[in-house]
């Protein structure tokens, strides 16, 4: 199995609550509320959800600031929601970042900005991290 399928079913699952929100609350919103609707949602669903846990981050043994993430689902996946024209580098970049971090695996942005929600997984690998689109 490719790193582009690991934790498929849970990823299916938040992609499901995505879709659920964005068909109550429509598109163009703030991203927080449709975080804050996502979280409700997952939780509805049975899925531990942390909202902005903090993440000490470090530099030559120095704390140096917080990495906060919008999601984390299961301990598992950080999800990102987004209300933007597209996913572009900046936004893989940023999560690339935020697994280093986490020492998570997989990062789910979710794009809330049109009617069909977007959702994109980026990998944390060995080698070089990697992004898929997903719907």
């Amino acid at each position: 199995m490719s790193d582009q399928y690991i934790y498929k079913e849970l990823t299916g699952k938040v992609i499901s609550a995505a879709i659920a929100v964005s068909s109550e609350l429509k598109p163009g919103l703030d991203e927080k509320i449709y975080e804050n609707a996502l979280l409700l949602e997952l939780l509805a669903r049975g899925h531990k959800v942390d909202q902005q846990k903090q993440f000490p981050v470090f530099y030559r043994n120095n704390k140096i600031g917080l990495l906060i993430p919008d999601l984390i689902v299961d301990d598992t996946i950080i999800v990102d929601p987004k209300v933007v024209v597209s996913f572009n580098e900046n936004h893989v970049a940023q999560m690339t970042g935020y697994l280093s971090i986490t020492s998570l695996d997989l990062a789910l942005l979710i794009n809330f900005k049109f009617a069909k929600i977007k959702a994109k997984r980026v990998i944390r690998s060995l080698s070089a991290p990697s992004a898929h689109s997903v719907v």
